[in-house]
């Protein structure tokens, strides 16, 4: 009995495991639940007085109370590199040849030099749990997006392609998440045709 349970947790798919099951027009479905995502636009808080900066704090503590079905994520807005600079690292340790040396040392330099750009940036997200009907789902997310609006938050609903690049960059997978296909092998498909029904 444990083989076999064994056997089909060994079986089950990353989506299966977070408990993904289809993207909505809004969002995720995650088991009979929906998941809405809301990036939340930062704020420069070092040109902010201390009294603006305890507003914004007020306004984020009034949300979270007023909608407690709502957490918040922050995740890396941006691929991490330093797999690929490990890689390259132990590659110039074993190179003999000394312009390919060179021309590691300059990919590491770029690596470097375009990381400090985008790998310190975050992401700031509200995600929403919505349960019941469609007409709910519909009206809590009005409500969530006019509450938002009231305490002075900068939003954007994420849609799709967003929602695919975020999970992309969190599952360390790709930057370009939103180009990947909805179901694994899907692409293969299409270039061969179509499915075989």
């Amino acid at each position: 009995m444990a083989k076999k349970q064994q056997k089909k947790k060994k079986g089950r798919s990353v989506q299966q495991l977070i408990g993904i099951k289809t993207f909505t027009k809004h969002g995720i479905r995650v088991g009979k639940d929906e998941l809405l995502f809301y990036a939340i636009t930062p704020t420069n808080i070092s040109v902010l007085s201390a009294t603006n900066i305890e507003a914004k704090i007020r306004n984020m503590m009034v949300l979270l109370s007023a909608m407690p079905d709502i957490e918040v994520s922050c995740t890396d807005s941006s691929e991490c590199f330093d797999d690929n600079k490990l890689y390259l690292k132990e590659r110039l340790e074993d190179e003999p040849n000394p312009n390919i040396r060179k021309l590691i040392k300059k990919d590491m330099d770029f690596l470097d030099s375009i990381q400090t750009d985008i790998s310190t940036a975050r992401q700031f997200m509200l995600v929403a749990r919505i349960k019941g009907g469609k007409s709910d789902k519909q009206k809590s997310s009005a409500d969530i997006e006019r509450k938002l609006r009231e305490e002075g938050f900068d939003f954007r609903h994420l849609k799709k392609p967003d929602i695919k690049r975020m999970l992309a960059i969190y599952f360390d997978a790709s930057l370009y998440g939103e180009q990947m296909p909805d179901v694994d092998g899907e692409q293969f498909l299409e270039v061969n045709g179509g499915s075989e029904d």
